[in-house]
Order: structure tokens, then C-alpha cells, then sequence
């Protein structure tokens, strides 16, 4: 008898019926620039008009090890927006408006109603982002991943004004930094924190925790926060204020602040200007993890960083609370000797 791909672990009739059920995810993120459907070889969008110098802005990203948590609970209907909002957040931060996303998502067995939950997440991102969900590829890889599990990636391309662009090097001392909250762990530290969680506390994702309010799984599938709706309030009409914008993850403040502040100046945090989330607490606690790791490692509230004029600080509150957000006041931007190292330029108070 023949042997067929099916045989092999391939089921191509699989494939083909998760690509119809992706269009309609697809067609409901539709802007007005994208050309064509899902479904061809290459997604199709055009640069919007009206821009002087247009400049094309990319990002690129996965979730980590949260998947483990989606794979623990059965879970996977919004894995696809941390996904989104990972690559979203980062182009964002030069003012770039999110124009499309694509993924990849590779498994060893597809499975029709995680691979569309997992899309439909993205989808979800995607119109927080405002942004198409232009396309993607699903790829069936025998023998690649264990039994349920999958991998996720994907990307971002935005456009900004190149006299809008944010690259931080407006900022200067004096300058004031307004913090946006993060939801929790969003996608990042989460290697760390299962490791607390699951083996110091001997907890499992079922599990209730009174300090939660929830169990351990559902406070660690909440979703990434997508700020491009807020970061787009706050630049609107040209407001000229905004000198940088730092998106917290992998690394925390330390790790991801310095990268927006030109030599010669750090960030002074006064850390008692916010509540930590709970999960952060559950975790210091229950590692113990000391707190410059706490500190290098997860965001501890912060999602979103903006750096502002100091004569601007009002009006910036004012657009963001206009987007529904809770800013506040993090901290101010002082200078530094020149030679000072990357992580000692934010400063704890």
C-alpha cells in the first residue's frame, strides 16, 4: 500500500480547513489599506497616504514559556493577543501607527479548534492594534513538539511621519517619566515565575490562591495589555511633548528604559508612586525572589513608559485618561557621568 503524508503526520485537509475558518478572523480586521484575502502567497497593503516621508516600522516577537501555561490549562483563546501586543507595544514606542501583523504557528498535530482559538486571539489583538491580520503560515511538524503543544511567533509593521519619529533623542533632565499599568506578568518572566509558583509554593494551575483572588492559571493567562490606541491619543494632532517611549519587558525598568535615554542621563523611579499587582507579590514572596531581580526580570506594573517635557506633563495626563487610561507620575530624568552602566541609569528612590 502507498504511503501518504497523512501517514507521515501531515494532514493537509487540516490545514486547508483551518485556513478557511481563519478568513473571517482575518476579513474582521480589515483597514483600509490592505489589499487582497487571505489565502495567497504574500499579504498586500498599501502605505497610507497623506504622509510627507513615510518610514516603515518592524517588529518581531513570541510569548515564551506563557504557552506552557495555555498547554497546562487548555487554554488558548488569548495567547494570540499577548502575541500581538508583544510586537505591537515595541513599534509603538517611535510613534508608529500598527498598519499589519502575520504569525507562525507550528505544531506537531494540528489540532482545528486550538489552532482557531489561537488565531482568533490574534485576531482580537489585532483590532485593540487596529491594525490587519494580514496573513500568517501554520506549519505541521511531526516529531518537532510534544503532544498538544505548539509555537507561536509573529510580527508587526507600522508606519510614522519621519518628522513624528520618537528615537529618545529629545530626551533630556528635567524631563518627567508617566507610567501606564501593565496587567500583570503580561508575556514576560514567566520561566521565573512557574519555577515559584509550581515548585517553590507547590502550586498547580487549578489552584485557587486567596492573594490572587483567582487560581494560578488564570492570573497567569491574563492578557498582555496593547497600548497603540493610547500611545495614538497621546501623539495626536502632533502634540510635540512626548520626548520617548519604553515598552517594560524582559529586563524590567532597568533593562528597557536606558535604551530611550541618550548618554549621560538615567531615570530616577520613586517606587512608592504605585501598587504592585498581586502576582508580583505572590512571587517575591513565595520564591523568596529578592528584589533587584524582582526588579530585572518583570515589569512590577509598569507596561508603557512615556517621557514627557515637564511643561507637558498635564496635557499628557489629560490624553491619556481621555484613553481610558490611569497614568502616573513614575519619575523624573537626571543627569548621570557619561561611562555609567546600562541598568545603573534607572534609579530606584
Amino acid at each position: 500500500m502507498a504511503v501518504t503524508y497523512r501517514q507521515a503526520g501531515v494532514d493537509i485537509d487540516a490545514g486547508d480547513e483551518l485556513v478557511e475558518r481563519i478568513k473571517p478572523l482575518a476579513r474582521a480586521t480589515r483597514i483600509a489599506e490592505v489589499m487582497g484575502d487571505v489565502g495567497g502567497f504574500a499579504g498586500l497593503c498599501r502605505v497610507p497616504s497623506g504622509l510627507d516621508e513615510p518610514i516603515l516600522v518592524s517588529g518581531t516577537d513570541g510569548v515564551g514559556t506563557k504557552l506552557k501555561v495555555a498547554f497546562a490549562t487548555g487554554k488558548h483563546d488569548t495567547i494570540g493577543q499577548d502575541l500581538v501586543a508583544m510586537c505591537v507595544n515595541d513599534i509603538v514606542t517611535t510613534g508608529a501607527r500598527p498598519l499589519f501583523f502575520l504569525d507562525y504557528f507550528g505544531t506537531g498535530k494540528l489540532d482545528l479548534a486550538t489552532g482557531e482559538a489561537v488565531v482568533r486571539g490574534i485576531a482580537d489583538g489585532c483590532k485593540l492594534a487596529g491594525c490587519a491580520l494580514l496573513g500568517g503560515e501554520t506549519a505541521e511538524l511531526p516529531g518537532m513538539y510534544a503532544d498538544g503543544e505548539y509555537d507561536l511567533a509573529g510580527f508587526a509593521v507600522g508606519v510614522v511621519e519621519r518628522k513624528r519619529l520618537l528615537d529618545g533623542t529629545k530626551v533630556r533632565a528635567g524631563d518627567v517619566a508617566i507610567a501606564l499599568p501593565s496587567s500583570g506578568l503580561h508575556s514576560n518572566g514567566y520561566s521565573l515565575a512557574r519555577r515559584v509558583l509550581e515548585q517553590s509554593m507547590g502550586k498547580s494551575m487549578g489552584d485557587h490562591l486567596d492573594a490572587l483572588g483567582t487560581t494560578v492559571g488564570e492570573a497567569l493567562l491574563v492578557p498582555t495589555r496593547i497600548y497603540a490606541r493610547s500611545v495614538a491619543a497621546l501623539l495626536d494632532g502632533g502634540f510635540s511633548g512626548v520626548h520617548a517611549l519604553s515598552h517594560i519587558t524582559g529586563g524590567g525598568l532597568p533593562g528597557n528604559v536606558p535604551r530611550v535615554l541618550p548618554d549621560g542621563l538615567a531615570l530616577r523611579v520613586d517606587a512608592t508612586s504605585w501598587e504592585r499587582p498581586a502576582i508580583f507579590r505572590v512571587i517575591a514572596e513565595g520564591g523568596p525572589v529578592e528584589e533587584a531581580e524582582m526588579r530585572r526580570v518583570f515589569n512590577l506594573g509598569v507596561g508603557l513608559l512615556a517621557i514627557v517635557a515637564r511643561e507637558s506633563a498635564g496635557e499628557a495626563l489629560t490624553r491619556l485618561m481621555g484613553a481610558g487610561e490611569e497614568p502616573w507620575m513614575l519619575g523624573e530624568i537626571e543627569a548621570c557621568a557619561a561611562d555609567t552602566p546600562f541598568e545603573a541609569r534607572v534609579r530606584f528612590a
